[in-house]
């Protein structure tokens, strides 16, 4: 009995959540953001794999306190997100200064994380490894830019990136559908609801988690420290790859993106250290 009061979700951190979620969906969306580093930094990571791996053993447990993260997910993705997308056409530097803000300022919270089970100097090298790899993918996918005709199959390939993009934190699925021309007919058809883009797509993530979550999950069961200073490597690898080099370049516009900047890291730790006060409720 006291055990269920203890795991009961008060108001404000089901509205909390609920947030959480809508700014995980508007990153799995957004172009450059990642889902998976936002859920990362939230700390619903580890439950979010733990019942993609074994959602019968994990469901009751499990799914209760994600629910209103999932909630805020679908709004995120499938509303918000418009409002937001709108912006980031019309002023495209400030508002991924904004997101680099947020990141930058979860960073610490995530670093306590990753050391929650203590730190070794193979945890460092994880960390600098998983950093030049994704620095190697995102800068080839720039470099290599090759565009497709949509179809089945490659709805198939966007339902794999956009799972990937949660099981793997850093792995933005718009980064690498971007490069191939299926981002706006992907987002589009999500928000059209076409179920010639949905049913693929849905079949793709599908199979994705069935084949990747388990072996994530194990990962970080056995290797926790590796694991996620490994992420934090792809965290801090994706953040400096969003970066708007040109948007510094005049005076002008270069103050105003600093002040993004800011006002995202601000907003990141006052999320942080509500999300630490709620938590210990």
């Amino acid at each position: 009995m006291n055990q269920r009061k203890k795991k009961s979700v008060n108001p404000l951190q089901f509205v909390y959540r609920i947030l959480q979620g809508a700014l995980i969906g508007l990153g799995a969306v957004l172009p450059g953001i990642s889902g998976g580093v936002l859920s990362v930094i939230f700390g619903i990571y580890k439950p979010i794999m733990e019942l993609l791996s074994n959602p019968f053993k994990n469901f009751r447990s499990h799914v209760p306190p994600l629910i209103p993260v999932f909630i805020g997910g679908v709004i995120g993705f499938l509303g918000v997100a418009n409002i937001l997308s709108f912006f980031l056409e019309k002023y495209p530097d400030p508002s991924v200064c904004v997101f680099i803000g947020l990141i930058t300022g979860m960073l610490p919270s995530l670093f306590r994380e990753a050391g929650e089970q203590g730190r070794s100097r193979g945890s460092f090298i994880s960390m600098i490894v998983c950093m030049i790899v994704i620095f190697a993918i995102l800068i080839g996918f720039q470099l290599f830019s090759v565009e497709v005709a949509p179809n089945f199959f490659w709805y198939l390939f966007c339902g794999f990136c956009l799972a990937l993009s949660v099981i793997a934190p850093g792995m933005s699925f718009s980064t690498l559908l971007m490069p191939l021309g299926l981002y706006t007919p992907f987002v589009d058809g999500i928000g059209h609801f076409d179920m010639s883009i949905l049913i693929p797509a849905g079949i793709g993530a599908l199979v994705t988690v069935i084949c990747l979550a388990k072996a994530i999950n194990a990962l970080f069961d056995n290797f926790y420290s590796f694991a996620f200073h490994g992420i934090i490597g792809i965290v801090i690898a994706a953040t400096v790859m969003i970066i708007p080099v040109s948007g510094f370049m005049s005076a002008g516009t270069a103050i105003v993106n600093i002040i993004c900047i800011a006002v995202g890291i601000v907003i990141a730790l006052l999320l942080d250290k509500f999300n630490s006060r709620v938590e210990v409720k």
